[in-house]
Parts: C-alpha cells; structure tokens; sequence
C-alpha cells in the first residue's frame, strides 16, 4: 500500500520547489540501501537471496496457476474446494463479495505482478484473456472502493507496464493501449457513484444500471468509510492523465471542493480542502471511521490508521507524489502530526475518538494497521517503523499469522487471516530504507509459514484461525497482486526487474502507475494559493529528503537498538505453556476451574476462589456487588488465566439481559402555541432520575441554564425555577448537570448534544448512563436531544420566546394537551417495568482525573453509539445485584487493556497502568471500573467493526 521507493538521497530539494520527476525524492524519499544495516544481522549471500526469489517464483506459480486453472474466469479460487467463486452461485458471505463482479478479478488485479516477477509471456497470454472475455457490463452491485483499487488500478497497472514493453521492442507489439479502453469504460460506469450532495461517492454501484435505478437494486446507502471516499484519486487522476479525459480527476477532486455548489469553479479545486478534509475535528485533526454521505456527518467518531481509514492517509501522502501539489502534502502532514500525538503509542497504534483524542476507544488492533510502518517509511520516520514493525513480527512469530485483531498485550482478538500483505508491505519498504539483512531473515519467515500452513493442494487458503491452523476456502486476490509482488522485491536485485522499479508509483493495492504521470495532460495548476492553509503551522513540515545521518545517527546498531527491547514484548506478556499446564494439572486431579454460570456471591468456597484467581468482591453502597479482576494478585499465571475467563464469561451471561435492559426512546413534545403538540422530537432516555414509564409527564417551559454546560452552580437561578432547564453536553458527567439544574429548582432537563449538526435520524437512539455513585437524588426527569432536534427547540425560543414543552414515555394527543383536565385519567402501565427498573441499576464507571474525557464512560447507547466506548486503561469488573446472585448476574464489566490476562507482562505495560492508577485518587483498589454498558456497546462497536473489516479487504 506504499510507493515504490524514491531516488538516490541527494541534495535537499527548496521548500515548495515546482514538481518534476526529480522531486519525488522531496519529502517522500527512501534512504539508500547503501549497506546500513545493523551489524547484528548476518549478510545474506545472493545466493541465499536468489533462492529465495525463486521460491517466490514457485509459489506465484501454484496460486495463479491453480487460479487459471479450477477458477478462471471466476473472480476468485477456492482452494480448498478447487473451484472458482462466482457471485451468486455460492452461499452469500454478505459485503465481501461486494469486490466480486463477475470480471476476472484474481486475473485483472494479478496483471502487473507477473511482469514484476518477469513473467512477460504469461502477462501477455493474461492480458488477451482479459480483452477477449471480461465483461464489465454485467448487473451486479460491487463496492465502488473494491473495484477501484483492484480492477480499475488493475487495468492501468497492466496498461503502464504493456507499454513499457512494448517501447522495449519484444513483447507487447500489437498491443493498441485496449486495457486503458476497458479502463475508461470502467471509469465511466463508477462516476454516477459521485451524484451526491457532498460528492462523497455511493459505497456501491450496479456495473449495468448505475445509482437508483429500479433494477440498480442500490443507491439507499448513507455512509461510507473515509478510506472508501479518500482512496481513489491516485485511480481517477491516471486514467485522466492517461486518456486526456480530466473527467475523472475533477469529479474525484469534487470530493474536495468546499463549494460543491457550484460546478463551474472545478478548476479551483486543486486550491480547495477536499470534503473529508473539511470535515476533519479541527481540534484533534483526526478523522472518523464513517462518514454520511449526504450530510457529511460523523457517524463513527473513533479514529486510526487501520481498518476503514487506512488508505486515506497513504492516497495524500502519495497524490503529492504523483501529482505534485503542495496541498496534500500539507494534508498529510498535519494528519501526521496528530497521528504521533494521539494515536502513536509506541510500539501500539491505537484508534481514539476524535473529539476526545486522549482518550483510547478500543483495547485491540487491527491487522490492516501492519501497512504504517511503510508509510512512515515514506515519510522519512524510521524509528517509530521499526518499533511497531517489530511489534507485529513479534506477534506474527506466536500465531504464525497476523491475527484480523489482537489486544494490546498480543492476545488473538480476532482469529481470521485472510493471507493480507500490509506486514510484508512494510517488511520490503524497511529493508528499501535500512538495508538492514535482519528483514531479509522476517521475509524469509513468512514465505516458511505461508508454505507449512497456508498452502494447500489448489492454492493457499486463508486462516479461519490462527490459533488452530483450521483454514477458510479462500485466496482473495490482493493476494496475488501484493503478497507475491512484495515477498519477490525483497530478495530480488535491481538486475533481476526487467524495469526500474523507482520509476513508478505503488497504489494500495500495489499496482504500478509510472511517475511521469505528474507531467502529462495537467489541466490545473499544482501550487497552492488558498489562504485555507493560513492557519496551518508548517515550520515542521518535511520538505526535504531525509538524511542517513539523521535516520542512523554514526550508530551502526541503530535499529537493532530499537527492536532489542521488543524482542520478547509478546512472550513477556504471555506466557507459552499455560494452556499445557493446565491440562497437566486436570490430568493430577485438580479441580476445573469455577464457570461463571456457577458463582454465586453466598458461597464461602466461591470467593475463595475468585480471591484465588485475583478477583475482588467489593460491595457497594447501593447493595450492589462489584467484581475487579486483578492479574497481579492472582496466586499463579494459571490462575490469572482462569480469572480471565471467568470475567469474560460473566460478560456472556449478560449480554442477553442487558437488551432486555435497554431503554426505549422517549419524546419531547413542544405544546405551546402555535405548534400545540404537533412538533414531538425523538429523545433518549437517562438510567437515572425520574422514570416517565412509570410516573406522570412533566409539563412546563424550558429556559437555558447559565452556565449552558451545567457543570456548576447556576448562576440564573431564578430563570429556570420551575422550568425544564435546556444544558449542552460536555465538561461533566450528566449525573452532575441534573444535580446542578435540580439544586436550581428545574422540573426536569434537556440536554442537547454539541456535535453540531448530529441527528436522530442518522444517529442511534442514546441512552445516558449515571457517575458511577449513588443517584437516587436525582428526582427529576432527563432527557437527551441530538444537535437537530435541540435547534428546534432553541430556534422557537429565539421565535416565541416563551416555549412550553412536555417530556414524556410518548407523545400525547393533541386534545389531552388542549384540556389538562383529561391528563389525570389513570394511564395503562409499561409493560416492561421490569426491565426498566432493572435497566436503572446499571453500574456506570468511576470517574476519571479530566472531566473532559470522562464522557465516554458517562454515555451508554442503545446501539454501539461510537462515544459510548471506554477508557482504554480501565481494567476487568463485574457488578451483580445483591438480588440476583445467582447463576445468571445481571450486569458484568470486563477489562479495557486486558492487562489481566497474564502474569508475567511486559515491564512498559505495567508501568504504564501503575503510573494510570496512582494518578487517579477517584479509583479504588487500585483500578479503574467500567460499565456494562459501555462493554456491550464496546463489543457491539467491535462487531461493526469486523463487519466494515470483512467489507472487501476494509
């Protein structure tokens, strides 16, 4: 997913110096292989290297001709069954096979790759076969992402290197550029994705019927992920550059436009932000995971560089390249800056949520991440590559495998390998960058695993899981165009590419697009004028190729340095044999550890045991039990294991439940004149204060509390005795502003979101958690209204000044409302009291040291809203209701970092969470708590997650 590698390291290059093919070595520049490797890494011979090569070779070999063999002209191989996968005739696997479109996919995107591995006469034979029996008018709905990066990159990398053959004079001579045709016929058929009202394409589109059409059977989608919108220019612009048609590069760089109103000032759109740039959280300068296409909403918050944002970043950092203008690059960089700030944590990348980056929104990473170290590669940020490099190797030399997610101490979160290039991807761009022989050792690595437990008589097939070796029938076909392309430019010599590599430019998918792209066919000018770049502050900005001096400072042992300490992170933080000595310790007679179906909180023998595995019982003050579960304390490793899966039990025992507990919606209906009760707003509900399931409505006029936030005293009293006091959300716990509001004399409160511009409409239904005490204090109702609903509110106080609203279970009849009279005729009541009433026991977090970032564990949503995620430091808990201390808890907590897993961890990662407990005073027994809720919805969140992952190679 990176380029291919700039020049020779010359001179440095003048800020803003005009584009040439001389500057891809500014600002985007590898260091020279020029023997700066670490002296404890043995040399390896050519002889060794070219053996290697040739292994490659070989297995490209078996995987493509088992394709053209029991697949072809299927889009994909199913090794294990030795059948091609067509769309339609096998059993559905849901997005993923939106990438199939019954084109030949595996052969398409495979083109390149065989001239990279000098297969000159195979591509030839394989570039027939396409002109002569794809189809791309076929009605099927494919992923607009997928079949740019994989089919349309496909067919340009195939045109860029069948006429670089053909100037050779050998191969290729009849060829009449009919791939960049089909190219273009293809371009054509992707663009109504872009008739939206932000620019920002379709996800999908039918290759016959377009966008909306009846029988295009798509169209209804309303977000898209930011790699899926920002991963296209490097496509669009070529096919532009290569045909002369500037179609395809305007209507991509319309993404950009701040003013997409207004068509006819295309050629400034090279001087404007792009949407998704726009949209950035100007405070963290991070973007979101997903994004409404038609609004251009947020709607998810939380931030990275893996799964589902991953190729944003690399398409601005290399559209510079490609194409030359300044502005990317500054995009790039400042996205960079906030990367390292917040998202970097040495050797971990893990993903925040971008109105509170210092807050982590998850305990796991995503294999897709294995790509940065690449990039930074490019960048010229060697030390922070090798260390998270180092870290993934460490964990690939566990399970064999990169796991799809694995926690931060290096436990498999998800089992899937699905045989993805990025690590090897990164492996290459160091070994370009270093010289180092010790990644030569890490690809040789994986060319060993990939034969002993991915190859399979008919191909490789992918790992179901990691852990077991089971596989899943499937060879996806980035696995040809990367894995095979990567593994061979390592061990291969420049004499061994019939090509100068460095002459190109790599896409995500890894195929080949030529530089001097930069100079043809330009219709807009590259420098950037705009005064939207006044605010940036780019002093720091790297404009000048990066110097061995400053990468390797005279220090020979430089990386080795780096990775040394990482080395046995993974070990460290997870014991081998735990498992072995378990079985060991059954086969003597001991007892099988206690299920978490078992426990119950009366029996003495019971809490031995969980004293025993390092969990403390701890009552509260509202009778509730709460477990904590703490490694450390545990009497062995086996035991903390033990423990571990206890905590995670009691989590699945309670999932059922807490959707029985979950809240309905509530509504605030504004009943004053002249709306009358015609105007209801969707409200989400509170766990805490007044239950209007179960008690009358509460009528009166809203006034705005002062301070608006309501995280103080009030300082207008006066205004809101009586009255339904409207408070913004943020600065506090929502627990405190209804304290504050009902200490002022309010009836009830509303509180509106400050994400300017969320909606009930696009947003799930949210659900306000309380603070972790006690707040039966809290008599008034609450309620909590998105950014849309709120304005309405606040517009008719600026229309009418006096507002009269009423907040209950649902709306009520417009002739109730007119003769209050009739409101004292008794109401049916809820039949799910039950639940509700248990739903108002939901434990919330302890509070953290900043307010601020306290909000994610204050909120809960009913469907994995993206704020509702928790603290990344928090550790394992587990609360039972004192009436229900059965088999079957009713509310459980689990651990944030899963730092409880082992015993034996790594000495960084526990002086981190020591430093994290002795800052808190807040926190008792040493550890932070998290809330049901905020688990449930963490597991929800990571189920959507996986589902966008599984979403064609996302």
């Amino acid at each position: 997913m990176s380029e291919a590698g700039g020049r020779g390291c010359g001179s440095p290059v003048p800020q803003r110096a005009p584009w040439s093919l001389v500057a891809a070595t500014a600002a985007i520049c590898l260091v020279s292989a020029t023997s700066v490797w670490t002296v404890g890494a043995e040399p390896m011979s050519r002889e060794e290297k070219q053996k290697l090569g040739n292994q490659v070779l070989e297995m490209f070999d078996h995987a493509y001709g088992n394709y053209m063999e029991h697949a072809y002209p299927a889009d994909e191989l199913m090794p294990l069954t030795c059948r091609g996968r067509v769309r339609g005739q096998e059993p559905s696997r849901g997005d993923v096979d939106d990438a199939l479109g019954k084109f030949s996919l595996t052969l398409i995107d495979s083109l390149d790759t065989l001239v990279v591995l000098n297969k000159t006469k195979e591509f030839e034979d394989a570039v027939r076969k396409v002109l002569r029996d794809v189809n791309l008018d076929n009605d099927v709905v494919v992923s607009v992402f997928e079949t740019n990066i994989r089919v349309l990159g496909g067919l340009l990398g195939g045109h860029s290197l069948a006429i670089m053959l053909k100037e050779k004079g050998e191969y290729m001579q009849w060829y009449n550029d009919e791939l960049l045709q089909m190219a273009k016929q293809l371009g054509y058929k992707l663009l109504p994705a872009f008739n939206t009202t932000s620019g920002l394409p379709y996800p999908r589109i039918n290759l016959k019927f377009g966008i909306r059409k009846p029988e295009a059977r798509t169209g209804t989608e309303t977000d898209t992920c930011t790699a899926c919108a920002g991963t296209l220019i490097l496509e669009f612009a070529a096919l532009s550059r290569f045909t002369g048609a500037t179609i395809f590069e305007l209507q991509v760089r319309k993404i950009r436009l701040k003013d997409y109103e207004r068509p006819a000032q295309l050629e400034y759109a090279r001087k404007a932000l792009d949407f998704l740039w726009e949209k950035r959280q100007r405070s963290s300068n991070l973007v979101g995971v997903t994004i409404n296409i038609h609004t251009g909403d947020w709607v998810r918050k939380d931030s990275g560089v893996g799964a589902g944002i991953d190729s944003y970043y690399e398409y601005l950092l290399k559209a510079y390249v490609l194409l030359g203008d300044d502005s990317f690059l500054e995009r790039f960089n400042t996205h960079y800056d906030a990367i390292m700030r917040y998202i970097s944590q040495p050797p971990l990348l893990l993903d925040v949520h971008i109105h509170k980056p210092m807050l982590n929104a998850r305990t796991w990473m995503d294999a897709l991440l294995a790509f940065f170290p690449g990039l930074q590669v490019l960048k010229g940020d060697i030390r922070p590559a090798i260390e998270t490099h180092e870290m993934l190797y460490q964990v690939i030399k566990k399970h064999n495998f990169l796991p799809e997610a694995f926690t931060t101490d290096f436990r498999v979160h998800w089992a899937q390998h699905p045989l993805r290039p990025e690590f090897a991807e990164s492996t290459y761009f160091l070994y370009k960058a270093t010289g180092d022989p010790y990644y030569l050792e890490v690809g040789k690595t994986l060319i060993e695993n990939l034969n002993k437990y991915a190859r399979v008589p008919c191909g490789f097939a992918a790992m179901k899981d990691v852990r077991t070796g089971s596989h899943e029938d499937r060879m996806d076909s980035f696995f040809l165009a990367e894995m095979f392309k990567y593994l061979y430019l390592l061990f291969a010599d420049k004499e061994d590419i019939i090509f100068d590599i460095e002459d190109y430019i790599f896409t995500t998918e890894a195929h080949l697009l030529p530089l001097w792209l930069s100079t043809t066919n330009q219709s807009i000018s590259k420098k950037n004028t705009t005064s939207e770049y006044t605010e940036l502050d780019d002093s720091n900005f790297d404009w000048t190729c990066p110097n061995t001096q400053i990468l390797f400072p005279n220090d020979p042992l430089y990386a080795q340095s780096i990775r040394e300490p990482l080395k046995n992170v993974v070990d460290k933080s997870c014991p081998r044999g735990i498992i072995r000595v378990r079985e060991e310790s059954f086969r003597s007679g001991a007892k099988p550890p206690l299920r978490a179906r078992d426990f119950m909180a009366t029996n003495p023998e019971h809490l031995e045991i969980l004293k025993k595995m390092g969990v403390s019982l701890i009552h509260l003050k509202d009778g509730r039990v709460q477990l904590v579960q703490h490694a450390i304390q545990a009497a062995s490793s086996i035991d903390a294991e033990d423990g571990l899966r206890f905590m995670q039990e009691m989590i699945e025992l309670s999932s059922q439940q807490q959707k029985e507990q979950q809240l309905p919606p509530r509504a605030v209906q504004i009943v004053s004149h002249p709306f009358f009760g015609r105007v209801v707003l969707t409200a989400g509900p509170a766990q805490f204060g007044l239950d209007l399931s179960k008690h009358k409505e509460t009528r009166g006029f809203v006034a705005s509390s002062k301070p608006y936030n309501g995280c103080s005293e009030l300082t207008n009293p006066e205004a809101v005795m009586g009255k339904i006091a409207l408070i913004q959300r943020g600065q506090c716990m929502f627990a405190e502003k209804a304290r504050n509001i009902q200490n002022a004399g309010a009836i009830g409160g509303i509180v509106i979101d400050d994400n300017e511009g969320s909606s009930s409409d696009t947003a799930p239904l949210f659900q306000m958690a309380g603070d972790g005490k006690d707040t039966d204090d809290i008599k008034i109702p609450m309620l909590f209204l998105f950014s849309k609903e709120g304005s309405i509110i606040l517009d008719a106080i600026r229309e009418y000044e006096e507002v009269e609203v009423l907040l209950s279970d649902k709306a009520k009849d417009r002739a109730i409302l007119k003769d209050p009279e009739m409101e004292n005729e008794e109401q049916p009541s809820s039949e799910n009291d039950s639940q509700n009433q248990s739903a108002e026991q939901i434990s919330s977090s302890s509070q953290e040291v900043d307010l601020v970032d306290q909000e994610s564990s204050e909120e809960n949503s009913l469907n994995s809203h993206p704020e509702s995620l928790s603290p990344a430091d928090m550790d394992n808990a587990a609360s039972i209701s004192p009436s229900e201390q059965t088999s079957n808890p009713t509310e459980n907590h689990e651990t944030a970092n899963l730092n409880g897993e082992c015993t034996d961890l790594d000495n960084q990662l526990q002086e981190q969470s020591e430093t994290e407990e002795d800052s808190n005073p807040n926190v008792s027994w040493g550890k932070k708590v998290q809330p049901i809720d905020s688990i449930l919805a963490d597991w929800n969140e990571d189920i959507e997650a996986f589902e966008m992952m599984e979403k064609d190679e996302l």
